[in-house]
């Protein structure tokens, strides 16, 4: 993206892959507290979570990582839990992607616009490198 606006001087915005979601699930109809889940990787998952209500989507927990025992926890508890693929790890998860027009018509809504160096990816787990060992050497 920011080498299209360099390009062709753009607008850019940043939307939440998990707002999105969210908001394609209200648009499906789904109301009511629920968990937007994502895998993270490494056993965990990304989770937020949202009221959706037939007037709009209002964020009630920010996006965190948590154990994958912590969601099991709350699928035990009977939370509603949706994602893209959430169903794989959970069973009565229900599984909803982010749908492009909803994310067009997610980025009609805003004007808040950027410039492209500026635009960040959020990121909730430290980065952390390991160096290699040195080559083996066989003789």
């Amino acid at each position: 993206m920011q080498g299209w606006q360099l390009a062709r001087t753009i607008k850019l915005l940043g939307i939440s892959s998990v707002k999105c979601i969210a908001t394609q699930a209200q648009a499906d109809g789904v109301t009511g507290r629920v968990n937007v889940v994502i895998d993270a990787q490494r056993e965990e998952f990304y989770i937020a979570g949202y009221e959706l209500t037939a007037d709009g989507v209002r964020e009630t927990e920010p996006l965190r990582i948590v154990s994958g025992a912590e969601i099991r926890q709350r699928a035990d508890a009977g939370e509603v839990l949706m994602g893209p693929e959430v169903s794989k790890w959970f069973p009565s998860g229900k599984t909803i992607f982010p749908r492009a027009a909803m994310l067009g018509r997610m980025a009609l809504t805003r004007s808040h616009f950027i410039p492209g160096e500026k635009l960040e990816p959020i990121y909730l787990r430290e980065t952390k490198f390991v160096k290699a060992p040195p080559p083996r050497i066989i003789s």
